[in-house]
């Protein structure tokens, strides 16, 4: 192998990838594939399934056994299908955003895919980076990592020469170079994984609710069965006939396809917001999304193009203005001689502090690391008017850090040191032109320009003698500095932007933006794109109020800034609006965003330009890091949230359908045919019911989704309930008592008569049977909305409904007129007064709706 220094050659390290296998970490299936799939049929509902299923097969009913089984068996294979469904998504997902690695190999900087990585291999690290495997340090420049995943110590550790350092962990600051000692399961990671792999998040609100709905439903179920049990010994029949009837209408009436529907509504909207560049690392932010109160935004690169262009310097012998096309190396100049000659002066020394550099690709020009440092490279490119730009050879560098928010290198004789204004200028020497420079810096900020101060000075002699001599701990000679000038950079906002904001505005989603810059320029930033609210709220970060409740006061209002924040105070600043009540979005890219992206309800980190750590910490990763994809995926988080509630409303109308005939039965003491059976219930449920029910899951956001308040709203609140058991519900089951009295009174029985013969029995719980399918297909319609009727809607713009429809139909005809299935259910094709109530069933149910929707209250009322 090659000496550390110059790194692997290419073919060394394909020999050891090939002896020590990618650097991937060993999946960890802390639960067996076999009890995954088990526990989808030991849960309590399936349990319960399971218990009846035995005592039909007892009570030697095997067809019901039969049947029961079925339940159990496709609502078991349909969750298991959609988890694992779920988790390959979050896995292509993940794959979207590949760990690259900067290493040294053949003696050059490339970048490799981490899992390319391997002993011996020489990384360069710098602030932001994962550690892609164990590794001992050989060069640390004001090097910290954050060792907390593994240690629990929140502080970073400084790292020096000799020092080891552990896979997945972060360089906090300053740069590195390392050498790998251990790759994927032979590292320290990879031997604490086993340990953290069985902690599961905590549930969502939503998991919380539907389960606390669906448990409520399963006991007015078992209720029910309790009720009948006792009416089905009061009209004589036996003991184990009355105990397996009760049973049997209890566990119909469990909606057992709930939690599945909802999982594959969720897996819906996580794919749509990937296609709109928003990729959901936690599926079920994607209702949280829905339920977002407030954004805190980043600056530059969400609000802005993150595309800096250096227009103008400063130096104290005039101002220098440039006009040129993005990261391009030429372009007009105007200013005196003097002054370009100080800016170029200015520029080298600013270029030799950055380590960004322009390239040209594809024919154009574009940032190679960080788009700032990127435009200062550029600025020196133009201002040498295509002169060559030789690189300063650099001794040392102080990096970049928040805290000193500035970078110094030293090189030769050289001190240059560029940063924020605020930084810099204390530490240069009193000049004349002080107020002159303090007028440009507002000048440029209020034009909202990003504004860096550039300085200089000779450094000493080591006192030791012998020349200089650096380390990560040496005395920083930052003081006593000549100012060079000012640099102003502009980066353009977004065009999307300023719409965004208007919809979230009309959406009552308030947003303040959250960033490190100068004030005025942020002001002006806020200004431009539409951002600052009326009563022009900026505030710096060593202003904010001590007290969270006097911040959270402060900060809750629409249009807010906050400018010059630091990490911590964004901690706060999170901290402070939930206790506000308020379901908060924070956005991050940088290191020191993860703190706060973990702390907000939901985290979005920045897919382009953000760094490792943010990504990590966050829910929901911006592939295009533009503030508008945000928006986009808050209308699909409430379109998720009003699909649940859609067939949710769906599912209970139908079970008020289903479970009239039982009250009817009932209520007569048995003297009223019973209109349908346990087996037709679980037919309807499984057979006609399922299909539609994710269609509904998968309805697309309304026109209106953004115009109005955040859901604060429970699933079923008296909205929902009003609606099915009020309305829908009611018009179904009368429509279905009425076509099965009907075709039982023209047959000649009359109330209070011997039950009729079985074919006429048969034909009547047909006509029932068809009519709660075709009074549950038309409200299949009526749920897409809660406030518009389907015609308005268009009956053909939710297409998955329709395919649906025609397999709920074709299912009904195979339901009626196979002869084996309708004698196991005990029905037969209705006769044709019978069919007629059928279908008449459809325009009453959707006129029942219609009428509701008019006069429907108003708090009610829902996008669609």
């Amino acid at each position: 192998m090659t000496t550390v220094a110059g790194g692997l050659s290419t073919a060394d390290a394909a020999r050891q990838l090939s002896t020590d296998g990618p650097n991937l970490l060993p999946l960890m299936n802390t639960v067996p594939r076999w009890r995954q799939v088990s526990a989808q049929f030991t849960h309590f509902f399936a349990l319960m399934l399971w218990v009846a299923a035995a005592l039909a097969f007892l009570a030697g009913m095997a067809q019901l056994g039969t049947a029961v089984v079925v339940v159990v068996v496709i609502n078991g294979t349909f969750s298991y299908v959609q988890e694992e469904r779920a988790a390959q998504a979050a896995s292509k997902l993940r794959a979207m955003l590949p760990a690259q690695v900067l290493v040294k190999r053949d003696g050059r900087a490339v970048k490799v895919e981490a899992a390319d990585i391997v002993r011996g291999d020489v990384v360069l690290l710098t602030a932001g980076d994962r550690i892609p495997g164990d590794v001992e340090f050989t060069v640390a420049e004001s090097c910290t990592v954050d060792e907390s995943m593994l240690s629990g110590e929140s502080e970073p550790v400084a790292k020096n020469r000799g020092d080891g350092g552990y896979g997945g962990t972060f360089v906090v600051n300053g740069n590195a170079e390392a050498l790998v000692t251990a790759t994927g399961p032979r590292t320290r990671l990879a031997s604490i994984a086993s340990l953290t792999a069985t902690t599961q998040p905590p549930q969502s609100p939503l998991n919380k609710e539907l389960r606390r709905v669906v448990r409520l439903i399963s006991a007015v179920a078992l209720s029910f069965g309790g009720v009948f049990f006792a009416v089905s010994l009061l009209t004589g029949l036996s003991w184990r006939d009355a105990f397996l009837f009760a049973i049997g209408v209890a566990v119909a009436l469990i909606p057992e396809g709930l939690l599945p529907t909802v999982t594959l509504s969720l897996a819906m909207g996580a794919q749509r917001m990937a296609r709109r560049n928003a990729l959901v690392r936690h599926l079920q932010a994607v209702e949280t999304l829905g339920s977002t109160t407030f954004i805190c935004t980043d600056k530059t690169g969400t609000l802005t193009q993150n595309r800096m262009s250096a227009v103008e310097t400063w130096t104290p012998d005039g101002i220098v203005r440039l006009n040129g096309e993005g990261y391009s190396p030429t372009g007009e100049i105007t200013g005196s001689a003097l002054a370009v000659q100080q800016a170029r002066r200015l520029a080298r020394a600013a270029r030799a502090a950055s380590r960004g550099r322009i390239v040209r690709r594809q024919e154009h020009w574009v940032a190679d690391g960080d788009p700032m440092e990127a435009a200062l490279d550029a600025l020196a490119h133009r201002l040498s008017n295509g002169a060559a730009i030789e690189d300063v050879p650099v001794d040392f560098r102080w990096s970049f850090d928040p805290v000193r928010k500035r970078e110094s290198v030293a090189a030769g004789a050289e001190l240059m040191v560029k940063g924020a204004p605020e930084s810099v200028l204390p530490l240069c020497v009193a000049a004349t032109d002080a107020e002159a420079c303090q007028r440009a810096l507002e000048d440029m900020a209020v034009r909202g320009l990003r504004v860096l101060a550039v300085a200089e000075r000779t450094l000493p002699d080591h006192p030791a003698g012998g020349g200089r001599h650096y380390s990560s701990e040496a005395v920083f000679y930052e003081d006593q500095l000549t100012l060079l000038g000012l640099v102003g950079l502009h980066d353009p906002p977004r065009e999307s932007v300023p719409g965004a904001l208007r919809a979230a505005r009309t959406a009552g989603v308030k947003v303040a933006m959250v960033t490190g810059d100068h004030p005025s320029t942020a002001a002006a930033i806020a200004a431009e794109i539409g951002l600052l609210g009326p009563e022009k709220w900026v505030v710096e970060g060593r202003d904010l109020p001590d007290d969270d409740h006097m911040l959270g006061a402060l900060l809750d209002r629409d249009g807010v800034v906050v400018s010059r924040v630091s990490p911590e105070q964004k901690l706060r600043v999170a901290r402070a609006l939930q206790l506000r009540g308020h379901v908060l979005a924070m956005t991050g890219d940088g290191v020191n965003d993860g703190p706060a992206l973990q702390e907000a309800d939901i985290g979005v980190a920045m897919g382009a330009s953000g760094t490792d750590v943010a990504r990590e910490a966050a829910d929901l990763v911006l592939l295009d890091d533009d503030f508008a994809t945000i928006m986009a995926a808050v209308e699909q988080g409430r379109a998720t949230y009003a699909n649940i509630r859609r067939f949710l409303t769906y599912h209970l109308t139908d079970n008020v359908a289903e479970l009239t005939p039982f009250v009817v039965w009932a209520l007569s003491g048995g003297s009223f045919p019973l209109a349908l059976g346990v087996l037709q219930i679980l037919f309807l449920d499984i057979g006609t019911d399922l299909l539609p029910a994710l269609a509904l899951g998968s309805e697309r956001a309304g026109k209106h989704v953004l115009q109005r308040p955040p859901e604060r709203r429970h699933l079923m609140d008296s909205a929902l309930m009003i609606r099915v058991f009020a309305v829908l519900g009611p018009v179904e089951a009368v429509c279905e008592m009425t076509a099965f009295t009907l075709t039982l009174w023209l047959a000649g029985w009359r109330p209070g008569a011997a039950i009729p013969g079985w074919e006429v029995l048969a034909a009547a719980s047909g006509a029932a049977f068809t009519t709660v399918v075709l009074a549950q297909l038309a409200n299949a319609f009526a749920c897409r909305s809660e406030s518009v009727p389907p015609w308005r809607l268009g009956w053909g713009t939710n297409r998955m409904l329709l395919w649906a429809v025609v397999v709920e139909l074709a299912a009904l005809v195979a339901f009626l007129t196979i002869p084996p299935v309708a004698a196991m259910l005990g029905q037969a094709p209705p006769t044709t007064i019978g069919l007629l109530a059928a279908v008449l069933s459809m325009p009453a149910v959707l006129a029942a709706d219609y009428l509701y929707k008019q006069f429907r209250p108003q708090h009610a009322a829902e996008s669609a």
